[in-house]
């Protein structure tokens, strides 16, 4: 009786975490793009190369992009980024880690407000950032939409003075994920 008892109380344990990997949703082509308005010129840029994690159950959302994915109308633009200010050398990518708050416990197709909490770290420097965001759930894909305001100077991001007025000091940042159910590990692989 004792090895049933034992048994049902491992299998019992294992049922959240089977859960949780059955909430697991996995984006590989994030499309993250900002735009920056200037007196001289207009900047904008876009990749389609994020990744990203979404674990319903928890609440918890992560997102990482390589920097140089990011693509310019100019090519003398994407080179001036790359080198000149955001370091893509020593800073190569950009990471985002968080929650999601506001999700329903059980959440069915439909459209949900959320509020994305979490640290954004771009050029080496980590910022806290709370966000609205909106999440919606149809036939089993997820999407995750926001758009939020990156100030250069809370990340270390310098503009030289001879081009304060080809560059704004805040960036209006776009993200757009669509993920997919990720399968559960397999016994015996990592």
């Amino acid at each position: 009786m004792n090895k049933v008892l034992t048994l049902m109380l491992g299998l019992w344990a294992a049922v959240p975490s089977q859960l949780q990997a059955q909430q697991v949703y996995v984006s590989r082509n994030a499309t993250i793009s900002f735009y920056s308005s200037a007196p001289i010129e207009d900047i904008q840029a876009q990749t389609s190369q994020a990744v990203s994690a979404v674990n319903l159950a928890t609440g918890s959302v992560y997102f990482k992009v390589q920097i140089r994915s990011f693509r310019f109308p100019k090519s003398l633009m994407q080179e001036h980024f790359n080198t000149d200010y955001m370091g893509s050398d020593q800073y190569p990518y950009a990471e985002f880690s968080g929650k999601l708050q506001g999700l329903p416990a059980d959440p069915a197709d439909g459209a949900y407000p959320v509020m994305v909490d979490g640290k954004l770290t771009i050029h080496g420097v980590s910022k806290e950032y709370k966000e609205n965001g909106t999440l919606t759930l149809n036939s089993g894909r997820l999407t995750i939409v926001s758009s939020f305001k990156v100030k250069l100077a809370d990340h270390r991001i310098k503009i030289p003075s001879l081009l304060f007025q080809h560059i704004a000091e805040v960036v209006d940042v776009k993200v757009n994920a669509t993920y997919l159910k990720s399968a559960p590990p397999q016994a015996g692989t990592r």
